[in-house]
């Protein structure tokens, strides 16, 4: 089999890398891109999954860190979302220790009721090491009760890709230097049969990966698929990017998603810059304005001229079209509210490994790959939603749009198992857990009526002693980690400085 990727940047090359560590021999793998058309590059945050990928590939990860100018990321802290000057975080791993047939949660809302219980961050490990700017890796070390620390990454998007292209280049990809200037359509099937580059050279295949960007080139300009458009839930259609110097804070082991006047802002902190945006609706805000905003939020002086996008929330109707896959942009958009972007590209790879096709591509195979496809994309746009569903900011026409829209009828229903009876539950292999679902839920105020009835089974003094004892475990296990400063220094290349 001939095996062709169209497009490099970080979906192209994490396809490439990962393709040719796994697929067999007998497959051929190129990779096609041109050094004059720029990528959008600002995948800088990622989630725990990633070191799944990273570790698959045999990555060493000191090294990674140093090559990407990487730092780590122990989850997301929301700013301004539930209202104005309201704070929570959105931290990997557990909350909490489940009880008996129970989850935490319930224990925690009735102890909230009694007035007995914390806040809920302050059941989380993964929260209070990050607040005090302390991290460690591997498993806990003053109780088996304790799960390990999940963590992801922050890093270059730029030098994840140039550092997959020479481990990928390395193990037998060989990259094409070229502008593709036509399509090959077979005349019969319809299948893609190879490109035509700008300076007439040929390239046929057997099977291809579309990682063309917002363009589409295969699996929209050649084989016109259509596009689920989301934009009537997901209203941004603006994002604009430019990173800056390091200020007087501190580095801190977490994205921080800020929400503005008509979007909301981020801010990822990398060893050697820090990366920002505005993700904003062009319905509530100009882009000079919305430039202003983000210019005057920055922590130090910005480093590059500003990198604006213009996108479409939604997905390609089928991924798998014929012979072509799409991975990335050119599989759709997800505003990056979550680190979901690397996500979705490593999670199509996965997907594509499970149901290589064996020799000429199966419809019932491709239609499986997008019916999963499908239901994480879907299943993703509803948490995404429920950010900026469940707020009682009202105080510009922006947040009064969101707080009147129309919900899918997926998210409307688990919004109302939660408010009904503390209820969250996970759908097969949907992407965000009870935890992660839980702290934006209550982060944000929506609020349970009730809570499990085995949850009043234990007495109210128990109830006490068992919240207390997990604040405990967690204040213990913390105050011996090293300082993330510390942690940092040693995967610091010299000469960067923070």
């Amino acid at each position: 089999m001939r095996l062709i990727i169209i497009g490099g940047g970080t979906a192209g090359w994490m396809a490439a890398a990962c393709l040719r560590r796994f697929l067999p021999r007998q497959w051929s793998v190129r990779l096609v891109e041109s050094d004059a058309i720029g990528t959008v590059g600002v995948g800088e945050a990622t989630i725990p999954q990633i070191r799944l990928f990273n570790e698959a590939l045999g990555i060493d990860e000191e090294a990674f860190l140093a090559a990407t100018r990487g730092t780590i990321k122990l989850g997301i802290e929301f700013a301004d979302w539930g209202g104005r000057g309201e704070r929570y975080m959105h931290a990997f791993g557990a909350v909490g220790r489940g009880l008996g047939l129970l989850e935490f949660h319930h224990y925690w809302l009735r102890g909230r009721a009694a007035g007995i219980a914390a806040p809920l961050g302050a059941y989380s490990l993964n929260e209070q090491a990050a607040r005090a700017l302390r991290m460690q890796r591997g498993a806990p070390r003053t109780s088996p009760h304790l799960l390990e620390m999940p963590y992801a990454y922050h890093f270059d998007a730029g030098l994840y890709a140039a550092f997959l292209r020479r481990r990928a280049e390395a193990s037998g990809v060989e990259r094409i230097e070229g502008k593709i200037a036509d399509v090959k359509l077979d005349g019969g099937s319809g299948d893609v049969t190879g490109v035509t580059l700008d300076d007439g050279r040929t390239l046929d295949g057997d099977f291809f990966i579309d990682c063309s960007g917002f363009r589409g080139l295969l699996i929209e300009e050649a084989l016109g698929t259509g596009y689920d458009d989301w934009s009537h839930w997901l209203i941004n259609d603006r994002a604009i990017a430019v990173p800056c110097a390091h200020g007087a804070v501190a580095q801190q082991p977490w994205t921080t998603a800020t929400a503005r006047d008509a979007g909301w802002q981020w801010r990822i902190p990398l060893q050697h810059r820090i990366g920002n945006g505005y993700v904003y609706s062009s319905a509530h805000l100009s882009d000079e304005d919305a430039l202003a905003t983000l210019l005057a939020g920055l922590d130090g002086p910005s480093q590059a001229e500003p990198n604006r996008l213009r996108f479409t929330s939604g997905k390609r109707r089928r991924m798998w079209n014929r012979n072509v896959v799409a991975l990335g942009l050119a599989a759709g958009f997800m505003e990056p509210l979550e680190s979901t972007s690397i996500h979705l590209v490593q999670s199509g790879i996965s997907r594509l490994i499970k149901l290589l096709p064996a020799g000429n591509c199966d419809p019932a195979v491709a239609a499986e790959f997008n019916r999963q496809s499908d239901f994480e994309w879907e299943r993703i746009r509803d948490f995404i939603i429920l950010h900026f569903h469940a707020t009682a900011r009202r105080d510009t026409p922006y947040w009064r749009d969101r707080a009147a829209m129309d919900l899918p009828d997926t998210l409307a229903a688990k919004l109302e198992l939660y408010r009904a009876q503390g209820l969250i539950v996970r759908e097969h292999e949907e992407l965000f857990t009870e935890s992660g679902w839980l702290q934006v839920l209550a982060g944000q105020g929506v609020e349970a009526r009730r809570w499990h009835p085995l949850a009043d089974s234990i007495d109210p003094a128990d109830l006490g002693q068992f919240l207390a004892a997990q604040l405990l475990l967690i204040e213990r296990e913390v105050a011996q980690m090293q300082s993330y400063d510390r942690f940092l220094s040693a995967v610091r290349p010299e000469g960067v400085t923070a």
